[in-house]
């Protein structure tokens, strides 16, 4: 099969079937052979019936229903774990990415050789204040921080080689570094394409402005996993060890102070700095035993769902 088309949704009764529509206008006047997967997050319309109803006339439509809405990282996790195409691309279900990127996109993936493609909408149609300025903001961190030179980390236009797919793990709210858990897992052939972005013909957007203070914490996360995920005792220990070390010698220079140079002084515990170097070694102990629990929890974890499927069509 050449492409996986993954769409995850939540209340997009009105535009599915146009998306259907254009996509498949697209896959066959390219000749691909494709699948359609729809991956409904919990919707409370009419989004399912629909998704049958393509299926039962078109058989390379697929769908998977949630039991109830649990995010899009895990929408598109699901759907990545039933994908057969060589080259699977993800869009959003409210027509503000356009199906005629595909057969670019698939080109880039299958002739250049590139494990990633990230869509850039270069030119948006949203809104300046709720989005446009904190994408911006939100986007440079994320280059900083991940060393990855893309414009728009956020963007649910993007093409993959079906290996990447397979080998991330899309949790929580993550579907937004999807290109930095790629670097992560050794797929280094990053790149970026400026595509058309539309205004929302139907509803009205499913996020608000708390993404972008949730992206941000993911981002820390995710910063801290690729840098100590595997070995959280060398941060945590590291530091704890520091802090005992500096408490303690604090503490032993009280004690020499005490005994040979002012012995007929103060009590060592009625100076502060008593108290000081205690708190010091106290916390040092603490992040040492962090690490430490932090090692012993990795070496025991277990993969557990983070979903649960209603039903499924031609999967």
């Amino acid at each position: 099969m050449d492409i996986s088309v993954v769409i995850p949704l939540l209340n997009e009764e009105e535009s599915l079937q146009e998306l259907y529509d254009w996509i498949a206008r697209v896959m066959q006047s390219n000749r691909y052979s494709y699948e359609i997967v729809f991956v409904d997050d919990g919707s409370t319309d009419n989004s399912w019936k629909i998704i049958e109803a393509l299926s039962q006339k078109d058989p390379n439509v697929k769908g998977i229903k949630f039991q109830q809405n649990f995010g899009k990282s895990q929408a598109l996790n699901a759907a990545f774990k039933k994908v057969k195409g060589d080259v699977v691309i993800t869009m959003d279900a409210d027509l503000q990415d356009s199906p005629d990127e595909i057969p670019e996109l698939f080109n880039l993936i299958k002739e250049k050789d590139f494990d990633l493609i990230s869509g850039w909408k270069k030119k948006r149609y949203d809104s300046k204040i709720r989005k446009n300025i904190p994408s911006k903001l939100f986007n440079a961190v994320a280059r900083k921080s991940s060393g990855l030179k893309l414009h728009d980390f956020n963007c649910g236009l993007k093409a993959y080689k079906n290996e990447v797919v397979k080998n991330i793990d899309v949790n929580g709210e993550m579907h937004r570094y999807i290109p930095v858990l790629a670097k992560n897992a050794g797929f280094t052939k990053i790149d970026e394409k400026v595509v058309a972005h539309q205004a929302r013909k139907y509803g009205v957007t499913k996020f608000g402005m708390e993404r972008f203070i949730n992206g941000f914490l993911d981002l820390i996360t995710l910063w801290f996993l690729s840098k100590f995920g595997k070995r959280p005792m060398h941060l945590f220990g590291l530091i704890g060890t520091l802090m005992f070390i500096v408490g303690f010698s604090f503490a032993l220079y009280l004690g020499i102070d005490k005994l040979f140079f002012n012995p007929s002084g103060r009590l060592i515990t009625e100076r502060p700095q008593f108290y000081i170097a205690l708190v010091t070694m106290i916390i040092g102990t603490q992040f040492f035993l962090a690490g430490f629990l932090g090692e012993l929890i990795l070496r025991s974890k277990s993969d557990t769902k983070r979903y649960s499927i209603a039903k499924k069509i031609n999967l």
